[in-house]
């Protein structure tokens, strides 16, 4: 197969993977008409988890667990937190909101990276959280008053989380170098165990075991954390990195029209103004170049 295949393929991998991954933003939204977010979260998960050890089986990768204490962290961060707050925001917020909100992960990933791993915040990164924090208050129009505060905050802080499981877990690349699907397997695992612990214990609405509700379930396992996780390997391993997280941000993007053609969510003209803000720091704070050097 020649250089161009690959490349080709590889681009219709990150296509694919931008919209299952944005597409399943709109899915966890309309499955909550049949379930509490939790037990979905815990559902969705745990057999998530089975899905990832099956493939480390499959592809003959140790089962040995990584170090267990930050590998129970980072579980609960990337895991339990980001995947709990980001279901429950969506019980009363909107799933292109929701989805842009959570996706803020770089901004608290390189201000989490300062404190923990000491990295340093260049001029471009201050460049970035600046223009965030613009994006962020078009997006959450303090002056309208409190408005759907609850929703936005957990939004926030389940990107939050999911920015410190980041970088938790580059500290244990660093230490200990286990491959990302042991790792990722083993976490996801650990905050599944959490978020059965949560849903059994959370009063939420009973389960309606209907064909609306299993398809959304399925394509929550098999498409978005399934399929989608082996796309996203063939693109890291055939672009490169920056052209990768370039594209990604195409997931929030996507998920605001999405959830504006399919669930009638209708973004103001504040909050249009909000994401191009927040496109600008997200590019700015990755570093990104428009050429390879």
């Amino acid at each position: 197969m020649t250089a161009t295949s690959h490349s080709r393929g590889a681009v219709l991998a990150l296509l694919a993977t931008i919209v299952i991954w944005a597409y399943s933003w709109v899915v966890m939204k309309q499955v909550l008409q049949h379930a509490g977010p939790f037990d979905f979260a815990a559902i969705r998960y745990v057999l998530g988890a089975v899905v990832l050890f099956g493939a480390l089986l499959v592809m003959r990768q140790p089962l040995r667990p990584p170090p267990l204490l930050p590998t129970v962290l980072i579980g609960l961060c990337q895991t339990t937190a980001f995947q709990g707050l980001g279901q429950w925001a969506l019980v009363s917020g909107g799933a292109g909101r929701v989805a842009l909100l959570a996706y803020t992960m770089p901004f608290w990933a390189v201000l989490l990276a300062w404190l923990i791993l000491h990295e340093r915040l260049t001029p471009r990164r201050w460049l970035g959280l600046g223009l965030a924090a613009i994006g962020l208050v078009c997006i959450i129009e303090p002056w309208h008053g409190l408005g759907n505060t609850t929703s936005t905050l957990l939004a926030i802080g389940a990107g939050a989380a999911w920015a410190m499981g980041t970088v938790l877990s580059k500290r244990v690349f660093i230490r200990h170098a286990p491959t990302p699907l042991n790792l990722t397997a083993w976490q996801m695992l650990f905050g599944a165990l959490m978020l059965v612990v949560i849903a059994l214990f959370v009063p939420q609405r009973t389960i309606e075991w209907n064909w609306q509700f299993i398809g959304g379930l399925a394509y929550s396992v098999v498409m978005a954390s399934s399929i989608a996780w082996g796309l996203w390997l063939v693109v890291l391993q055939r672009l490169p990195t920056a052209v990768a997280s370039l594209a990604s941000l195409g997931v929030p993007i996507m998920s605001v029209l999405l959830a504006w053609m399919i669930l009638h969510e209708q973004p103001s003209a504040m909050e249009w103004l909000g994401i191009g803000f927040v496109l600008l720091g997200l590019v700015a704070v990755s570093g990104l170049r428009l050429r390879k050097a």
